[in-house]
C-alpha cells in the first residue's frame, strides 16, 4: 500500500509518499481500505514539531478516515464490504494517511448512504469535539444562549449546527468574509471580530465554546451569566484558569476529544435529519498532501480539507 510518512520535522515538503506493507488487524480490529482522509490543523502542528505529541519521526499522521472494510477477522461489529468512518485511536498513532488502516471496530460507525466518503472523513474530529463540548460537557438545551468562537472553522461551523439542533440561540465570532457562511449554517448573531470586541456586545451567555485559545478564553469570562460554563478545545488543563472561573462562580472545562461511537451515531442522526452538514473547502488527491498542508499552515480555513485516495 501507499502511505504518507515523514522522517524529519518541518514544512509540508517533509511529507513523503512511500510504499509500505499493509497492517494486520488485531483481534477486535478491522482493516479499512481508505477512500478519504480528513485533515486537521493539529496535524500541521505535529508535522512541524510545534506540538510534540507523537515524539520524534518517522511517523504517519492522520485520524479522520472513511472507507470500506476489507477484513474483519475477529469482530462481530462489521463485515467485509461495510462502509465505515471514524477517528480511530486518537490521540494515539492511527497512521491515517494511508491507503489501508487497521482500526478498532469500536472506534468506527457505519457510513450512511446519505454521507459521501469525503464528507464522512471530514466529520469525526471536528464533530466529536463539538458534540463532546456542547452536549456531553455543557448539556446545551432549548433556550440556552451559546457563544461559539471561530464559527467559520472546522469545529466552529459544526458546533453552530449542533447547538441549533439542540434548541440553542447561537452567537458566533467570525471574520466579515465568513458572515454569509456562518449565517447559512444557522448562526443567529455574527460578530466580526476584526472590527468589534465581543466583550462589549455579548452578555448573559449560558455556554461559551472556544476554538481560538489565547486571551479569548479569559476575556470570555465577562460574557457569561452567573453559573455559566466555558468549554475550550485549546486549553484542556489549566489550573490557573479553572481557579479564576470557579472564583467568579463559573464553570471551566477543557474538551480533549476521544473516539466515541455513541456521539458519532448522534452526529449521523443529525446528518440524516438534515440538521448537520460538514463543509469541505477543498479536496486534494492523496499525492498532493503537501499542497493541502500548505493551506493548513495558512489558517483561516472555511470548514475542512480532505484527501481523496
Amino acid at each position: 500500500m501507499r502511505v504518507i510518512t515523514q522522517h524529519e520535522l518541518g514544512g509540508p515538503e517533509v511529507l513523503t509518499l512511500v510504499n509500505a506493507p499493509s497492517p494486520r488487524p488485531l483481534p477486535t480490529e478491522v482493516l479499512v481500505r481508505v477512500k478519504a482522509i480528513g485533515l486537521n490543523p493539529l496535524e500541521a502542528r505535529l508535522r512541524s514539531g510545534e506540538f510534540p505529541m507523537m515524539g520524534e519521526p518517522p511517523f504517519v499522521l492522520g485520524w479522520d478516515i472513511s472507507g470500506v472494510v476489507d477484513e474483519a477477522p475477529q469482530t462481530w461489529r462489521f463485515r467485509p464490504g461495510d462502509e465505515v468512518f471514524g477517528m480511530p485511536l486518537f490521540p494515539r498513532v492511527a497512521s491515517g494517511y494511508a491507503e489501508v488502516v487497521s482500526a478498532p471496530a469500536l472506534h468506527l460507525v457505519r457510513k450512511p448512504p446519505s454521507l459521501s466518503h469525503v464528507d464522512a472523513a471530514a466529520l469525526p474530529i471536528v464533530g466529536l469535539t463539538a458534540w463532546q463540548g456542547l452536549v456531553d460537557l455543557a448539556g446545551v438545551g432549548t433556550g440556552d444562549r451559546v457563544l461559539i468562537h471561530g464559527g467559520g472553522g472546522g469545529v466552529g461551523h459544526v458546533a453552530i449546527q449542533i447547538a441549533k439542533a439542540f434548541g440553542a440561540y447561537v452567537i458566533t465570532t467570525a471574520s466579515g468574509s465568513k458572515r454569509e457562511f456562518v449565517e447559512g449554517v444557522g448562526a443567529d448573531e455574527v460578530i466580526d471580530y476584526t472590527t468589534v470586541d465581543f466583550t462589549e456586545v455579548v452578555h448573559d451567555v449560558d455556554v461559551v465554546l472556544d476554538t481560538i485559545g489565547g486571551d479569548t478564553v479569559r476575556r470570555s469570562l465577562g460574557v457569561l451569566r452567573p453559573g455559566g460554563h466555558l468549554v475550550t478545545a485549546t486549553a484542556e488543563d489549566d489550573p490557573e484558569l479553572i481557579a479564576e472561573f470557579e472564583a467568579a462562580g463559573m464553570r471551566f472545562s477543557g474538551v480533549a476529544v476521544d473516539p466515541d461511537p455513541v456521539a458519532l451515531r448522534g452526529l449521523v442522526d443529525l446528518v440524516e435529519r438534515g440538521e448537520l452538514r460538514v463543509h469541505v473547502q477543498e479536496t486534494f488527491p492523496f499525492e498532493r498532501v503537501a499542497d493541502a498542508h500548505r493551506l493548513l499552515d495558512g489558517g483561516h480555513l472555511t470548514g475542512k480539507l480532505v484527501l481523496t485516495v
